[in-house]
């Protein structure tokens, strides 16, 4: 049977205390070698909060046998507690939204590596770890999105082009604590240096419609209204207002456009949702068996077209509200160079004044 929230309360919760889950259906078999012949747990901590993921957990319990415990919480607030934890934990498995805070849980040494052939040929090697630490598991493209009706500003191809003067006034943006802006910048200071992307980051302040503030809807809902001409947006954002039960919202997410950058250069900068086994993992051919099993078939159409994710695994096509935006060339840096200029990525931004 279907799982839902109301058969079964315990998925949902507002602390960080362990939730045992029982979960069912379907039946898969690339996966089962790394599963253990009897039933056990795996433990979860997630920074994933979808509906989605109740399905996933419930066709691997159901496939294997193996029961998921279920801890969710803010990315940073479940490294501090695996560290905390130490050698006690009881945690198997870290999944969390960003190649960012994936390199942040590296810093902290609580992965461990480990390979499967089945993630080694289905993953590109640019969306995992170099030494096995973590797995991509879902793909999110950071746009361009403008308005239909004003239509794509002339001269804007690529994320160096915000910062053209006859932009002014016209680009809407997080704030630079965001870890997507903080990670597509780590990229720009990978592909341009680092005093060229600070160049461009003091064009982009320059071209303002109004100080930083607000979360990714909330740019694309600026741009609908006509109060800034382009914004820079995730695609899983877009995709949920264009699926929303709530008539303004998809009537907003219409009145915009979606622009993929850099499709002449270095691709459209691309983030993550990931996984890496732990340290300490008390059941770690169970995890092993998860993170398999999340690249198959099945798992990487529900993350599409449940959650407005690309799949991570190129012969999957997208499913969903996203599927319309068409197919797109993507930056292949290695994801973790998004983590390892994040500490340069902040001072450019500080530097530049990009509140």
């Amino acid at each position: 049977m279907r799982c839902s929230v109301h058969k079964f309360p315990s998925f949902r919760f507002a602390s960080l205390g362990m939730v045992p889950t029982t979960l069912a259906l379907l039946a898969f078999s690339t996966f089962l070698p790394y599963a253990t012949a009897q039933a056990e747990d795996l433990n979860i901590y997630s920074a994933r909060h979808y509906d989605t993921d109740l399905d996933l957990y419930e066709n691997f319990t159901d496939s294997t046998g193996i029961n998921i415990n279920l801890i969710e919480g803010n990315s940073d607030e479940l490294i501090a507690r695996i560290v905390n934890e130490g050698e006690n934990s009881p945690a198997d498995l870290l999944i969390t939204v960003d190649g960012g805070r994936l390199w942040r849980a590296v810093e902290k040494d609580i992965f461990q590596p480990v390979s499967a052939p089945e993630l080694d040929e289905r993953i590109p090697a640019h969306l995992r770890h170099p030494d096995g630490l973590w797995y991509g598991l879902s793909k999110r493209a950071r746009v361009i999105v403008y308005n239909k009706e004003t239509g794509l500003p002339e001269g804007l191809n690529s994320y160096e082009d915000l910062a053209n003067e006859n932009l002014k006034g016209k680009v809407c943006i997080r704030s630079s604590s965001n870890i997507y802006n903080i990670s597509l910048m780590a990229g720009l200071i990978e592909h341009l240096g680092e005093e060229k992307a600070e160049t461009w980051a003091k064009g982009v302040v320059a071209n303002f419609a109004r100080p930083p503030q607000g979360n990714d809807r909330s740019q694309i809902r600026a741009v609908a209204a006509g109060e800034c001409q382009v914004a820079v947006v995730n695609t899983y954002y877009v995709g949920r207002m264009l699926g929303s039960k709530d008539e303004d919202e998809r009537a907003q997410a219409e009145k915009i456009d979606i622009l993929f950058p850099n499709q002449d250069t270095t691709g459209t900068h691309v983030n993550i949702s990931g996984a890496g086994v732990l340290k300490y993992a008390p059941h770690k051919e169970a995890a092993l068996a998860f993170l398999t099993y999340l690249t198959n078939e099945t798992a990487q159409h529900l993350l599409s077209e449940g959650n407005n994710e690309y799949p991570i695994v190129p012969a999957f096509a997208a499913r969903g509200p996203i599927a319309e935006f068409g197919t797109f060339k993507e930056d292949n840096l290695n994801t973790s160079v998004l983590g390892l200029n994040q500490a340069k990525a902040v001072m450019v931004y500080d530097r530049a004044g990009w509140k």
